[in-house]
């Protein structure tokens, strides 16, 4: 395994690899990153430096065992250590978020919702309490919680970013459509559904262009 950082483009691949190893059969045991690349339509020098980068089980003519790759992965990803995070908004987004059951399985453990709304405050949703805001600081330092994840409107999501920092998570998972500005130390991932809505259908613009005319019948 390489010491060298890794690069975002790289970690978003891993799960990419993930998800395809863990759909083969048991047998054969081995697996290449040629094969790899072959199968997903990726560059084999790319998903070679990527493998490498999490793993050092990889041979010459056998490749990896892919199970031990699949392993590798995980333990690389933290999917083997799940990791308590926090949602604030548990509007229709926030709510489909919380009863989602798969999150473990990609290391995430969603430990608590809050909400500024005090009709929602004290109930439950997939089972997992909602809290009020002024609560945030506290639980979050009892709960180890260190993801925040923001399903606010636009205008109300740098506020809560803002309190989430300051009630000690490190990673923001936004999926407002906003900007969020945080200190240098805070890693944000944006969720923009605007913007892959809009390559969706840019895409889907120009292969329709490239299709021919339908001839009128009659």
């Amino acid at each position: 395994m390489s010491n060298t950082p890794i690069s975002q483009q790289t970690l978003r691949r891993l799960p990419m690899y993930l998800s395809f190893l863990k759909s083969l059969p048991a047998e054969p045991a081995n697996v290449s990153a040629t094969f790899i690349a072959q199968q997903l339509g990726l560059h084999q020098v790319q998903v070679r430096k990527d493998l490498a980068s999490v793993s050092s089980g990889g041979r010459p003519k056998t490749g990896y065992i892919a199970k031990e790759l699949i392993a590798d992965i995980e333990r690389f990803l933290g999917y083997d250590d799940a990791a308590s995070a926090v949602l604030v908004g548990v509007g229709h987004l926030g709510r489909a978020l919380l009863s989602y059951e798969g999150f473990h399985g990609y290391g995430l453990n969603i430990v608590a919702a809050f909400d500024a709304d005090r009709r929602l405050v004290d109930t439950k949703i997939a089972g997992k309490t909602v809290f009020s805001m002024e609560r945030l600081p506290d639980l979050c330092d009892r709960l180890k919680a260190h993801i925040g994840i923001i399903t606010v409107p636009a205008e109300a999501a740098q506020a809560v970013c803002d309190r989430l920092v300051e009630s000690g998570v490190l990673a923001i998972w936004n999926f407002a459509p906003v900007h969020l500005t945080v200190p240098a130390h805070i890693l944000v991932q944006n969720e923009n559904m605007a913007a892959s809505l809009a390559v969706l259908s840019n895409h889907l613009r120009e292969r329709l262009e490239e299709l021919p005319p339908c001839r009128e019948t009659g």
